[in-house]
């Protein structure tokens, strides 16, 4: 069941279970997008089969302006807004937490987790925006260093903010657990995504178990 959610500064849709599993996880967009971007829908109906109680949901920047790009002054609100995010699903849920994001989205989520290391219990960064088109000495890599939380990285092979070499090379840098999944044929979009839930899941499930039995 797919439902409007607004509560607490969170806005977004929620889809409930009909078999529910307990964990969850949420989503949320690119720069130029919304809630309601066909990757992210995709997504969250395919978690919610396999049991998800999945939150997709719009960023302050967002909620504040139907379109336009987010303002970079601005972006620490958008982080508090994925940690109210997460909040509200742990609210719903008792199981596992899984948070992530489009581009932009999954940027500021990695962020809000660098921050926050009890964020969630594994991220999945869909098209993680490595440097601007051309730019590849930009690289948005700064907090990579204090990222504790595992991470799934799903990238196009074509994307032009970064290729799968030069982010195979930065994840490096983080110390906690990270998967690299090329996405052949595919560009920044990662429309092929849509179709890879229940791998996504199963990648996800296993970051976080590794990463707990590390722990212990």
């Amino acid at each position: 069941m797919e439902q409007a959610f607004d509560s607490d500064g969170v806005r977004g849709v929620l889809h409930r279970p009909e078999n529910p599993t307990g964990d969850a996880i949420v989503l949320t967009h690119g720069a130029g997008s919304n809630c309601h971007a066909p990757l992210l829908v995709r997504l969250a109906r395919s978690f919610a089969d396999s049991g998800l109680l999945v939150l997709r949901y719009d960023l302050p920047f967002r909620q504040q302006r139907p379109k336009g790009p987010p303002f970079p002054a601005a972006a620490a609100r958008d982080r508090e807004g994925v940690e109210r995010a997460v909040d509200a699903v742990r609210r719903l849920a008792k199981g596992q937490i899984f948070a992530g994001g489009h581009s932009y989205g999954g940027r500021q989520t990695a962020m809000a987790a660098a921050e926050r290391p009890a964020l969630a219990e594994a991220l999945l960064l869909l098209s993680y925006p490595l440097h601007p088109p051309a730019k590849p000495a930009q690289l948005r890599t700064n907090f990579f260093p204090d990222l504790r939380i595992p991470a799934l990285f799903v990238h196009g092979s074509d994307d032009p903010f970064g290729s799968t070499a030069e982010l195979s090379a930065a994840i490096e840098l983080i110390p906690a657990a990270t998967e690299l999944l090329p996405v052949e044929r595919t560009a920044h979009d990662l429309k092929r995504a849509g179709e890879m839930g229940g791998d996504l899941l199963a990648r996800l499930r296993k970051l976080a178990e590794g990463s707990k039995a590390y722990c212990e």
